[in-house]
């Protein structure tokens, strides 16, 4: 846990889901340089948050936790499962109740009408542009938009995207390595903008060898998505050497992204049942695009926003495909990992296994052998090895 302090009081904050030994912190420079504007501290008047408050992409929940008690029920729009818990949690810790924020998803109709639009600028562009896009509507002439980042995440192509979309742009000085933006609402390239983002984009693979069992497939892409106008090259080495699962198994694409690994898995095998989870919200409705594009209409699914495989039963697994991210934001971690790892030998039955796909220098293999026993390299190239663990009776 770890402490915001902002002139509106200091708050406890934690990511989710939360541990004693995390050192990483649930908020940011760029999060405290924010809150210090709106509230006046900056040399700016102070911000009037009577109106409609929207926070897009606020990443734990710290900017949402900090406003509940200055704005008219801020709005949160996030792409993330983990944020949305973390921001829960950070809400009652301080004191808050559960409506005092509204907690929306990408996924979910924007407010009507937004008077102050605030952006956490989201490691993905492709995000950014279509949040602006979907938010455009609601923009007007009189909305304050601001957004707030670290240095190294605010780009030439950020401030084009927020030129193009809403209007004159223009940066603050960098504080603590941070930086404001501040854009302008031109009516004019605002309703312009309204209802014209590119997303989603699909395309269909190769049909060859090089695609593997994914060859033929379409897929879909909503904005966010990593290798979102290809395959990546570790997904495509992954299909390459897919795992065919037995008549009936219960199969599980875990970090599903796209979703290509669980309809190639169903595909191959049209008695299996396949869960997509993925923690982002882009990334279950992308695999649930891509899956309807392919599977035939009985196909049995299910898509799951969550951590992990915290919401499958256990011991109802035959086989978990898994790609596992070792980023959150900005800091390199292997903690998703480990609680994919440890979630899917809960969740596999006895003789269940688990294939993962890493860079080699990760070395999930070790992981893995602590905790199945076993993790035997199913295929391996200059950068990739894709391995196999398969829990015991034990």
């Amino acid at each position: 846990m770890n402490r915001l302090s902002t002139s509106w009081g200091a708050y406890d904050l934690t990511r989710f889901p939360e541990h004693p030994r995390d050192q990483l912190r649930a908020w940011s420079a760029a999060d405290a340089y924010l809150l210090r504007h709106l509230a006046g501290e900056e040399g700016a008047a102070a911000v009037d948050l009577s109106g409609t408050v929207a926070v897009v992409g606020d990443r734990w929940g710290a900017l949402t936790t900090a406003l509940a008690g200055h704005a008219r029920v801020p709005v949160q729009i996030t792409d993330s499962f983990l944020a949305q818990q973390a921001t829960r949690a950070n809400l009652a810790r301080a004191g808050h109740a559960p409506d005092a924020a509204r907690l929306l998803t990408t996924r979910d109709a924007p407010p009507a009408r937004v008077d102050v639009l605030l952006v956490r600028v989201p490691k993905s562009l492709a995000l950014l542009e279509d949040q602006l896009h979907r938010l455009a509507p609601a923009v007007h002439e009189g909305t304050v938009v601001v957004g707030t980042g670290m240095v190294t995440e605010i780009h030439t192509s950020t401030l084009e995207l927020f030129e193009r979309i809403i209007g004159p742009t223009r940066t603050s000085l960098a504080r603590q390595k941070a930086r404001l933006v501040f854009s302008t609402p031109d009516p004019a390239r605002v309703a312009g903008s309204a209802g014209s983002s590119p997303w989603p984009l699909s395309y269909v693979l190769p049909a060859d060898s090089d695609s593997g069992a994914g060859a033929g497939l379409t897929v879909v892409n909503h904005a966010g998505i990593f290798c979102a106008d290809r395959l990546d090259i570790g997904t495509r080495f992954f299909l390459k050497h897919l795992p065919r699962a037995r008549g009936g198994a219960h199969v599980v694409d875990l970090g599903c992204g796209n979703g290509v690994l669980g309809t190639a898995a169903a595909v191959a095998d049209p008695d299996a049942t396949v869960t997509f989870i993925d923690e982002s919200f882009q990334a279950v409705a992308s695999a649930e695009a891509t899956f309807r594009a392919n599977a035939a209409a009985d196909a049995k699914a299910h898509f799951l926003a969550g951590d992990a495989l915290a919401a499958v039963p256990p011991g109802t697994v035959d086989l978990v495909l898994n790609n596992p991210p070792f980023h959150s934001h900005q800091a390199t971690t292997d903690a998703t990992a480990r609680r994919m790892f440890t979630g899917a030998r809960a969740a596999l039955r006895p003789g269940g296994e688990l294939w993962v796909i890493g860079n080699r220098h990760l070395g999930y293999h070790v992981r893995l052998r602590k905790l199945f026993g076993n993790a035997e390299v199913v295929a391996s190239d200059p950068k990739f090895v894709l391995l196999r663990a398969v829990k015991g009776d034990r």
